[in-house]
């Protein structure tokens, strides 16, 4: 797989500037911001933010842009964040846009916990084709010691054709811990998804 120039410094600046709410922000490559960059052999992520303040324009996105760059950082060419609300259909909607797109990862976050309105794993189970339990599982239990509400978390993970949907928590930390959790096993999932051999034990 040929890589994008990751551990550039992303664009900040750019990133989820001048976008009314539920519009997404411009596409980001490590260093570069653009809306029409589509480079090559580079793997392609799209993130999502799921929140009702944020699309009402009533508090600031702060975990999507975090997310965009943390990815753009590894070498990603990074869409979004796009803002939608905390609503199955609209979550279904974006999601099932983002797989027709091709989008080889899908970042959720917010919309995970257990409050009324947190959906979006409902909204991602009616999406995904096979679950990958153990993503889900891996971003709970690296950091319930330090973070014992992560126990919380209904996120799950998930694979629809070659794209991988990973639900994050809302925070910024859970989506910096998020990432550090699956930086080292992407590049396989993504080899995997498009007929990539097992690694050897």
């Amino acid at each position: 797989m040929s890589h994008c120039q990751p551990g550039q410094a992303p664009v900040q600046s750019q990133l989820g500037k001048n976008s009314a709410p539920g519009q997404s922000g411009p596409v980001v490559t490590a260093g570069v911001a653009s809306s029409h960059i589509r480079a090559p052999g580079c793997p392609r992520a799209r993130v999502i933010t799921v929140s009702d303040r944020s699309f009402a324009g009533e508090r600031g996105d702060r975990s999507g842009p975090l997310l965009a760059n943390l990815l753009a950082e590894l070498g990603y060419l990074v869409d979004g964040p796009v803002v939608v609300p905390d609503d199955v259909a609209a979550i279904t909607a974006e999601l099932y846009r983002s797989i027709e797109s091709e989008y080889d990862l899908v970042f959720t976050t917010g919309g995970t916990g257990v409050a009324p309105r947190d959906v979006t794993p409902e909204a991602t189970l009616a999406v995904v084709e096979r679950e990958v339990p153990g993503i889900a599982e891996l971003l709970r239990s690296s950091v319930a010691q330090r973070v014992p509400t992560s126990w919380l978390s209904r996120g799950i993970a998930g694979t629809a054709g070659h794209t991988l949907v990973v639900n994050l928590a809302g925070s910024t930390g859970a989506v910096r811990d998020g990432i550090s959790a699956l930086s080292p096993l992407l590049g396989h999932v993504i080899s995997q998804l498009h007929g990539g051999d097992h690694h050897e034990a």
